[in-house]
């Protein structure tokens, strides 16, 4: 079975399973190439429903959980969205696909090898919107705040202050905290949060994340 046929079927079962469900976000899963941005070794699996390594310990995560994430930061034209955690691109890729040319996706990572990797890749992909940011992404990106989403791609131990205070008044931010994942939608000035399941995420690292300074 070649890549296309195995991007087909693997988009058809997260249809199926409920997973993809508006026509936009499954628009862009069928645009967006996954095999663009893991390393050469994984092309031939980048349509396994499964997390597939990138280095550094990091991974590209499984193609259900990105559906799951996508969805639930209900994706608008023209938005602001920042995205922690870029790792290979891919989900930043999706995001920016969604946003469409107005819209632009702010993606802050930690490691410098992974930062240049991603970079790389959604430049060879065509994503203009998409700004890339090295630093540490549990504080957020100040200066292009505040945001319409935010969208949390590592495990942190609680909801991040800083991440909360960038956000925009009615804005939602998909994170797992723990083993769970949530969307909180920011409403008069409080979080409200909704369960989205377990999940399984590196860990957030960072001043806001683990291993944060004494």
């Amino acid at each position: 079975m070649s890549l296309q046929d195995e991007k087909k079927a693997l988009i058809k079962r997260l249809i199926d399973l409920g997973y993809l469900r508006t026509p936009e976000v499954i628009k862009a899963f069928r645009k967006i190439k996954r095999e663009s941005f893991v390393p050469q070794e994984y092309k031939k699996h980048a349509y396994v429903d499964e997390p597939l390594p990138i280095g550094f310990g990091q991974t590209i995560s499984q193609p259900l959980t990105v559906a799951t994430m996508t969805e639930a930061l209900d994706l608008h034209k023209s938005q602001k969205v920042l995205e922690i955690g870029t790792g290979s691109g891919y989900q930043a890729a999706v995001i920016a696909e969604l946003v469409g040319k107005k819209g632009i996706v702010v993606t802050v990572e930690r490691l410098k090898e992974l930062y240049d990797f991603a970079k790389n890749n959604l430049q060879k992909e065509g994503c203009k919107n998409v700004k890339t940011i090295l630093s540490d992404g549990s504080l957020g990106y100040e200066k292009e705040a505040p945001y319409d989403r935010i969208i949390v791609t590592a495990e942190a131990p609680e909801i991040p202050q800083s991440l909360f205070r960038q956000m925009n008044e009615g804005g939602k931010m998909v994170i797992p905290v723990g083993h769970e994942m949530f969307i909180i939608e920011k409403k008069r000035g409080k979080a409200e949060r909704q369960s989205l399941g377990y999940y399984v995420f590196v860990p957030l690292v960072g001043e806001e994340g683990y291993n944060r300074k004494a």
